[in-house]
């Protein structure tokens, strides 16, 4: 927990008008567990699939990726039970795992483009200078931070001390990030928008415009959670919000922290899971286990491929 105001002279503080934030808290750490509760299901519920088309496959990108994303997700949400003893760790994990989220998100859109070399360009172009925006903010909003225990009517608590501006950073590093996405949606709307006439004529065209529909769902639906959290930290901003200790602002800490854990650890590994479960089943229907990249993609351009390149979220040598 984090708050604005100079060091209490005495750490041991017995006032009422510390009940309101005690409250808050425990309302906050009530989020926290129902977070980290999610987590935890949907990993237990996807198990099956993450080890036949993640821990099956052989080693790739997309694989350490996926990895990375769902087990950093299930060790920030045990650490989030143990409050602001990991502050460093639960401030860089969303600017770290949003990163990743956008290697992924990257993949899928330079597939969609049939592996155009400009797009690509331009998308890790605006992804590093989003990423060392976003980074270059959280580092300068938390130099100089002290944290300190605190024993406020029987209760300890840890709180980090920081000032406006820099708190006011913490929650504005989302805006580069969020430019980025918003760009990265409409790239995938347009691609889709773009290809629908080619589509429709084209000899696959049903089996095609299966892959951009399941495609642009997931994507829309990531992309969707990923606003909510990014208005919710822009609102945050809001002096009225920042110091009160009112039912609503209960509410409203606790909705964005739960709807930050969805977008990053339970919409972004299914980023990838979704489109392998699809080859998978198509894979399954095939007799003889077409390559579903021919099929989906490179048919669009009437012409096969030898490349051995792996576009892991869209495309593999092998069916998936």
């Amino acid at each position: 927990m984090t708050y604005v105001s100079d060091d209490p002279d005495n750490t041991y503080v017995n006032d009422p008008a510390w009940w309101p934030f005690l409250v808050w808290t425990r309302a906050y750490s009530n989020a926290a567990v129902v977070a980290s509760v999610v987590v935890v299901y949907d990993w237990a519920l996807t198990s099956g699939q993450e080890f036949e088309l993640v821990w099956k496959q052989r080693l790739s990108l997309m694989n350490l990726l996926y990895i990375s994303v769902r087990y950093v997700g299930i060790l920030y949400a045990i650490i989030s039970f143990l409050g602001n003893f990991f502050y460093s760790f639960q401030t860089w994990t969303p600017v770290v795992v949003n990163a990743m989220l956008a290697v992924i998100m990257t993949t899928r859109i330079y597939a969609m483009f049939q592996q155009s070399k400009p797009i690509l360009i331009f998308l890790v172009i605006a992804l590093l200078a989003s990423t060392i925006a976003s980074g270059v903010m959280l580092g300068i909003g938390n130099i100089g931070i002290s944290g300190k225990e605190f024993v406020l009517s029987g209760y300890h608590i840890c709180l980090v001390q920081i000032d406006t501006y820099r708190m006011n950073l913490n929650h504005e590093m989302v805006i580069p990030i969020a430019i980025w996405e918003i760009l990265a949606f409409l790239l995938a709307v347009w691609i889709v928008i773009l290809r629908f006439y080619e589509i429709r004529q084209s000899q696959s065209g049903s089996t095609i415009g299966d892959c951009f529909t399941m495609l642009i769902k997931s994507h829309a639906l990531y992309f969707l959670a990923f606003a909510t959290v990014a208005c919710f930290n822009i609102g945050d901003l809001a002096p009225g919000l920042r110091h009160s200790t009112t039912v609503a602002d209960d509410i409203y800490a606790g909705a964005l922290r739960i709807a930050r854990v969805l977008q990053m650890f339970v919409l972004g590994p299914r980023l990838i899971l979704s489109i392998r479960e699809y080859h998978s089943k198509l894979a399954t229907r095939s007799d003889g286990g077409i390559n579903m990249t021919a099929i989906a993609f490179q048919a669009l351009r009437r012409r096969s491929t030898s490349s051995d390149m792996e576009l892991d979220t869209i495309q593999s040598t092998n069916p998936v």
